[in-house]
């Protein structure tokens, strides 16, 4: 197994913790338990819980950067291809293992730099967004609305209904694609 996957298996461990009993609960110990490795072997990739949860965000902000970027270089119509991208990423390509997404939570409770990789990609993103061809504040606010129902999703505040959702998909890449 290459050094990588190991590293990515034991994130996914991580996790599962955080999702399955809390951020409280998230340690070394019982991470290296889920990942089925001993804790040596889990501080050999990570050092610490700080060092375990910045990698969480790292990993997570390397697959959005990845994906978003992919969409958008996909997209035939160069006006409103971020913020396509953005939608579409959020909407339909998020992580896979959803669980990761509480590493965003868990960092934030290990320490205020932790969620940095996740500030920068929002820096850039939101540059992106503003300087894609269509207006700006429009655009903005589609990339909020976006945001808006992930994060009422991540913190389990409110579930939006299946179609509901689809509904506000649809009408949020059908304002990305408007003429203002």
């Amino acid at each position: 197994m290459g050094r990588n996957s190991r590293k990515v298996e034991i994130l996914h461990a991580a996790s599962k913790v955080v999702g399955e009993q809390g951020i409280f609960n998230l340690t070394l110990e019982a991470t290296a338990k889920e990942a089925g490795i001993s804790k040596g072997g889990l501080l050999y990739h990570y050092p610490s819980k700080e060092a375990l949860v910045q990698g969480m965000v790292e990993h997570l902000a390397s697959d959005y950067r990845k994906k978003i970027a992919n969409n958008a270089e996909e997209d035939p119509v160069d006006k409103g291809k971020w913020v396509r991208a953005y939608v579409d990423v959020t909407f339909n390509q998020a992580y896979q293992n959803k669980d990761m997404h509480y590493g965003l939570l868990a960092a934030k409770a290990v320490s205020s730099n932790s969620l940095d990789p996740i500030r920068e990609l929002y820096t850039e993103w939101q540059n992106e967004i503003e300087h894609d061809g269509i207006d700006p504040i429009k655009a903005t606010i589609i990339r909020l609305a976006t945001d808006g129902i992930w994060l009422s999703e991540l913190f389990d505040i409110y579930h939006i209904e299946s179609g509901k959702k689809e509904a506000v998909y649809k009408k949020l890449k059908d304002w990305a694609n408007e003429e203002d």
